[in-house]
């Protein structure tokens, strides 16, 4: 009666080392298909989605909490993308997130109007603003993801939205869809 008794001790100790090494040795840290997620999202961390942040979005998105169609940055190849990684059906933005943009997009201020407020500064969740409290802000155009966000907090309306023209390093071969509207 002994025996079997430290027979099943023994093995007892053997897997329950074996058990803590491999939850040491095989630790994964944080959530994988968070971090998917959060890869195919536009890194704007302009908030329009209702999260703080691209992330805080993402892991709504894998707990169920969010929809996957409240990124108006990522616009429709976003959605697109959600859907095929989460094998979900893809859905047309959500109209209270804002709109799909077809064209890129930055801001501009117009100088000789911009009283200096710095409320342009504080709405702005990539730090594309420069400017000081009473001086003139102006917006560096490479750093600008077009989330609009620091227009409707203008007191004198001095931002306006302008197009990206295309260069050589933006430029794309636009979809046969595109191509066939813009030739009729």
């Amino acid at each position: 009666m002994l025996v079997p008794i430290l027979i099943l001790a023994g093995l007892a100790i053997v897997f329950g080392l074996l058990l803590g090494f491999s939850a040491v040795r095989f630790k994964v840290e944080g959530d994988p298909v968070v971090d998917k997620i959060d890869a195919i999202l536009p890194q704007t961390q302009c908030g329009q989605c209702g999260y703080a942040g691209c992330r805080p979005y993402a892991e709504a998105i894998a707990s169920g909490e969010a929809d996957i169609n409240q990124c108006a940055p990522g616009g429709e190849a976003g959605i697109q993308a959600l859907a095929d990684l989460l094998d979900r059906d893809p859905k047309p933005l959500s109209s209270e997130h804002g709109t799909v943009k077809t064209v890129k997009t930055v801001v501009e201020i117009d100088e000789q109007v911009c009283i200096g407020c710095t409320l342009c500064i504080q709405a702005c969740p990539v730090d594309a603003i420069l400017g000081a409290a009473k001086h003139m802000h102006t917006v560096l155009q490479d750093e600008c993801t077009g989330c609009d966000l620091c227009i409707p907090v203008c007191p004198v309306d001095c931002i306006h939205v302008k197009p990206v023209n295309p260069t050589l390093k933006t430029w794309t071969w636009p979809y046969p869809e595109e191509a066939e509207a813009t030739r009729a």
